[in-house]
This record gives C-alpha cells, structure tokens and sequence, in this order.
C-alpha cells in the first residue's frame, strides 16, 4: 500500500472512531442521569483503576502505556461532559455572579493602597499607572501588605509577583496560601534598573551596592564586571537609594529607578544596567473582597492535588478539554506537610464564558483543596 492508501485507510478508521466515541458518550450522558438521580459522585477511582489496568491488559505490552494514555483522556472527556449535564450551581460561582453584579462598572481613581518599601519604589510606580491618583500607604515588608488588606486599614495593595528576567517573587506565592484575598487587576511593569551614588561619586569609588535581591537578580552580567564590590540585598530598591542618600560614605551605590535619582539627590553613575532591555515585573492589585470588573478575561486559583501519579495531568486535560488555556503554573511546597505542593494557576478564560462557568462548578472535583483568587484583565 502507498501513503495515499494508508490514509485511507486511516481515515476510514476515525471515521468509526468517530462514530464510537459519540455512542460512548451518549452512555456516559445516561451514567450522569443515574447518579444524580441516586446522589452518587462523578468521579468512581476504583472504577477507573480496574478500566486502566484491564484496557492496558488488553491492548498487550507494546500499546498498554499508550492505552492507558488514551483512556486516561477519555474518562477525563466523560467526566466533564457527566458534570456539564448534572451540574448544580456551586456556591463559589453564585459568589462570584453577584460579585459581577455588584461591583462597579469604573475601575476606582483614587483609593487608599498598600505598597511595599519607600517613596520610589517600583511598587509605587506600578499603583500609580493602575490607579490615576492613590493614596499610598507604605509598608516594610510583603506581609505587612496583605495584612493592611485584611485588617481594612488599605482598600487595594500592590505586589510583585514575577519578572521576565528574575522570575517568580516565591515569597509573595508563599504568602498567597496563608492569606485572604482577591486579585482586582494585574500590570506588567517595564523595570529600568540604574546605579546611583552621592553627586561626584566615580564608578571607581564604589565599595558596596545595595538593592532588592530581584533587582540584583535581573542585573547580574552587570554587576560580575564590576571588581571589589560586596553586594548587599536590602528590602526593596527604593530602600536602597534612600540608603546611600542618607549614608555618610562616598562608596556606595544602589540599583534604582530613574525616579529615585531625581527623589533622594543622587547621580546615575550606569543608566539600564539590567541584562535583559526587555526587563518587566507583573504586579498584582488585590483587595480583600471579591471584586470583578467588566472585561475580566483571566483568572487565578491555588490547588492542592492528591499526592499521586497523574493528579496535575487530570486537571490539565480538564482545562485542556474546557479548551482554557494556561498561562502560568507554579509550583510551591505546602508549610508541615512533606513533599507536598500547592499548585497556583493564571487561566485565560472570559468571565461570561460557558467554559468559566463550568470550571467554577467542577474545582472541587478536580482537587483536594483550592483557593479561588479572582478574575481580572491585565493592563500592560
């Protein structure tokens, strides 16, 4: 047979394929009738442990990892297509409906909000090109933010959460599991790291550099050819240009903003220093109630999966099946509990999506436990 007359006969293969795949679904259709009518869970592990193994059987040694594969994606296809038909308004999605119809139609102008660091800092940056004009309140470390949430005394805070270059801020993830919250919005931040110093400071002059560890992250090819020089991490970038502004030394420096230059009465000794032009931090603006505003086309969550083999790939194949896409998967370890992770996922996803809908009532399903952080749009 040519290549012409083995398509064929592929073709006429799917084509029975085809016509199987939709009887099965159709009884997976009267299967999702009968549970609901007698109060049983989609979901039957054994069930499907016994089907893997006597498929895999079947198929013999050389096609049982790839059946087991298939099959694995179809009971996934029937799960969602049984939740679809027997599915029940969940709790979470009637929260987050009303949150639709109560928050306001403009995004706020003028709000009380948190950042983290000094006057200066990126973070302020940031809430000042989401926000037209905030009143900021600044706090010495990430908690301190999501605490000033909690507790009310801030409507909104600003936190960095990944960077092009440097990657993910893990402990503002860490933070993410311990506290209560929403994301409202995100912005991507271009970051234009320079070395500041005392006017008439030399780059020869310079002994130490201080700056956030992200930011000395983000500009290390610049800071390896420099010689004798001891790098020290401070709290936050604008920190450190307020460090060398009220240091009584002529040898030190900060890696900075533009707008700390002008701020603290310091020099720029190297402009752009980072390794990568294309240098952007992503923020998070967050809030202590649930709000979401018109246009939210993306959504996180945290998840904690079974300790097992193939826990993340249901829930991928689950979106994948939903035909939402992912954005970002990160991976952090669960405090006390050994080798255990929690898994945050950004989804792409419109709010008035039928596919949103459907995810919002299945998260139990697809988890242990999770933790819903809001819909929201990007501003870049």
């Amino acid at each position: 047979m040519d290549l012409t007359e083995l398509r064929q006969e592929i073709d006429k293969l799917d084509d029975e394929l085809v016509r199987i795949f939709g009887q099965r679904m159709e009884v997976a259709a009267l299967v999702s009738d009968y549970k609901k009518e007698h109060n049983l869970p989609i979901l039957q592990p054994a069930r499907e442990r016994d089907k893997l193994k006597d498929v895999a059987e079947k198929a013999g040694p050389e096609m049982a990892n790839y059946t087991r594969v298939l099959y694995s994606m179809l009971f996934e296809l029937s799960r969602s297509y049984q939740s679809k038909r027997s599915a029940t308004v969940s709790p979470l999605y009637a929260k987050i409906t009303q949150a639709i119809e109560n928050t306001p139609k403009l995004f706020p102008q003028a709000p009380m909000v948190a950042c983290q660091g000094v006057e200066g800092a990126y973070s302020q940056i940031a809430c000042e090109k989401i926000f037209q004009n905030p009143f900021i309140l600044y706090f010495k470390n990430f908690e301190a933010v999501f605490s000033a949430i909690e507790q009310g005394m801030c409507q909104y805070g600003i936190l960095p959460i990944e960077n092009s270059t440097a990657g993910s801020v893990k402990k503002v993830y860490d933070l993410m599991q311990k506290h209560n919250f929403y994301i409202v919005r995100t912005f991507r931040l271009k970051i234009d790291h320079n070395l500041l110093a005392k006017p008439g400071t030399k780059l020869s002059d310079i002994k130490e550099i201080y700056s956030h560890e992200q930011a000395l992250n983000q500009c290390g090819d610049f800071l390896q050819s420099l010689t004798g020089v001891n790098i020290i991490p401070v709290g936050n970038t604008a920190e450190a240009a307020e460090m060398v502004a009220n240091s009584d030394r002529n040898d030190v420096a900060a890696l900075s903003s533009r707008a700390c230059a002008e701020l603290y009465g310091l020099s720029t000794l190297a402009s752009s220093v980072q390794d990568k032009d294309n240098n952007r931090t992503r923020f998070l603006c967050i809030t202590k109630n649930l709000e979401i505003y018109p246009g939210s086309d993306k959504t996180s969550i945290m998840m904690v999966l079974p300790h097992r083999p193939g826990s993340l790939y249901r829930v991928l194949a689950r979106l994948y099946t939903l035909g939402i896409n992912v954005t970002k998967l990160e991976s952090r370890p669960i405090p006390d509990r050994d080798f255990e992770f929690m898994f945050y996922f950004d989804l792409e996803t419109s709010i008035y999506s039928e596919e949103f809908v459907q995810l919002m009532c299945e998260l139990d399903e697809l988890c242990e436990e999770f933790k819903y952080f809001g819909s929201f749009t990007e501003v870049v």
